[in-house]
């Protein structure tokens, strides 16, 4: 029973990591991460979350975890070569970039590369329909989803026997930020369930869709860098579902519901993985875009004048998260409004999220746009006052992020042009006619599908 090489990547724990358990049954378990030059694209919070997750990995694996920067197809070899490993371990990977890189990992390596479990509780592939083809619609995927099930929750080994000796980098300081991460990490990410699951869940259904409240549990950081599995979340689920009244049993659905549309995109990309960054629906290409410019770099920073997608997009900057009802609404803005075309939102999304999932951005964004696994999706073209109205009620999101808006008392902030004192404090007029944009997106629209 030789070394065994667990590569983390989007698996940055050590419960219910069927990878590291594969690993533990065969020999002593070496930890390893790769600082991959691919990171430098990541952006400031989602490092900070990559570095906070892999201090918590470091204490995990009781200091064993070996850093080394470089690209993985030349350290994880030389790895091998240095510690004479049987198998390099790893959970699958599922998008084109990360399919991509362990291909060439593989072909480099003189052992076997061991993919056991993936980031999802059911691999992106493996729900389909009767026929074998892949689902495009969520409702379908969902139901299958369900009946397809998933494993319990795979057991933490009890003893687990670290490799010692392999010469690690220091683990990177994580960047200067003002995202809070205290869930990024594995200790963290559960204690915040623990909690969310306690109480506050019997709520969701209500509050999910309402940015003004701490309605939702804020793990979809953890999710990403994989510092708890779906998996777990599901079978607690399960578990404290009979102790629940009817109201709470529907929140609990509705959690696993969104589940379920975290797995749907992986699935699609798996699929689809030119639609990480090129519209799904083909029919809906011709459609007429502007270019990024001065309105774009208005809606980048905040300055639309429309308070609910400004502080939106300023959350995003100062916190490296956005509630999702506000990340739907400010997509709409930029793909509807402004006309410009949605990878370019995605991508500076992508630059500034903690929580920057490649199928999630790309597909949520598309759903938005309308050119992606909506039946009949390009007509929805939210409005940004209304959308506010609704779901931040009293304007105390608002006022949260638009400090310039902070002396409009109510729901009145959503609507600044019409307060007396609306401008006083150098709040930025709007930018557009929303009405006007509406109808223009329609017409485009139009002139694709004549």
């Amino acid at each position: 029973m030789g070394t065994q090489i667990v590569w983390f990547r989007r698996d940055l724990r050590v419960r219910d990591q069927p990878a590291l358990a594969a690993a533990a049954a065969a020999g002593d378990v070496l930890p390893v991460f790769v600082v991959d030059p691919a990171f430098d694209d990541a952006g400031a919070a989602r490092t900070a979350a990559i570095r906070t997750a892999l201090a918590g990995l470091h204490a995990a694996t009781d200091g064993a975890l070996v850093v080394r920067s470089g690209r993985p197809e030349q350290v994880i070899p030389a790895l091998v070569d240095e510690t004479g490993a049987d198998a390099v371990h790893v959970s699958g990977e599922s998008t084109p970039g990360g399919r991509r890189r362990d291909a060439l990992v593989e072909a480099a390596l003189g052992v076997p590369l061991v993919a056991t479990g993936s980031p999802y509780a059911v691999s992106p592939g493996r729900v389909r329909k009767g026929d074998g083809s892949p689902f495009r619609v969520f409702s379908p995927f969902a139901r299958a989803w369900l009946e397809h099930g998933w494993r319990a929750p795979a057991e933490l080994p009890a003893d687990i026997r670290w490799a010692r000796g392999v010469e690690s980098e220091p683990l990177p300081e994580p960047p200067a930020t003002s995202a809070e991460l205290s869930w990024a990490s594995e200790e963290g990410a559960l204690e915040r369930w623990a909690a969310f699951l306690d109480g506050p869940i019997d709520d969701y259904d209500e509050h999910r869709d309402r940015p003004d409240l701490d309605g939702t549990s804020r793990l979809s950081i953890a999710l990403k860098l994989g510092a708890v599995h779906p998996r777990t979340l599901l079978a607690d689920l399960d578990r404290v579902a009979p102790r629940r009244g009817r109201a709470a049993q529907r929140s609990l659905k509705r959690f696993q519901t969104e589940l379920a549309w975290r797995e749907f995109y992986a699935d699609v990309l798996w699929h689809h993985p030119r639609s990480a960054s090129s519209d799904l629906v083909q029919q809906l290409r011709g459609i007429a875009y502007d270019e990024p410019g001065e309105l774009f770099d208005a809606w980048c920073e905040g300055r639309t004048g429309f308070p609910f997608v400004d502080a939106g997009m300023r959350q995003l900057l100062a916190e490296g998260w956005m509630h999702n009802r506000v990340r739907m609404v400010t997509a709409s803005f930029l793909c509807k409004d402004l006309h410009v075309w949605w990878p370019y939102g995605a991508r500076h999304f992508q630059a500034h999220l903690a929580d920057g999932d490649v199928a999630s951005n790309s597909h949520g964004w598309q759903w938005t746009a309308g050119t992606g696994t909506d039946a009949a999706p390009y007509f929805r073209v939210f409005n940004p006052v209304l959308q506010g109205q609704k779901f931040d009620p009293d304007g105390d999101y608002v006022r949260r992020w638009v400090p310039e808006l902070a002396h409009i008392p109510g729901a009145a902030v959503h609507e600044p042009w019409k307060a007396a004192e609306g401008y006083a404090h150098g709040y930025t007029p709007r930018i557009l006619d929303h009405a006007a944009e509406r109808r223009e997106a329609l017409d485009r629209l139009a002139g694709v599908q004549r």
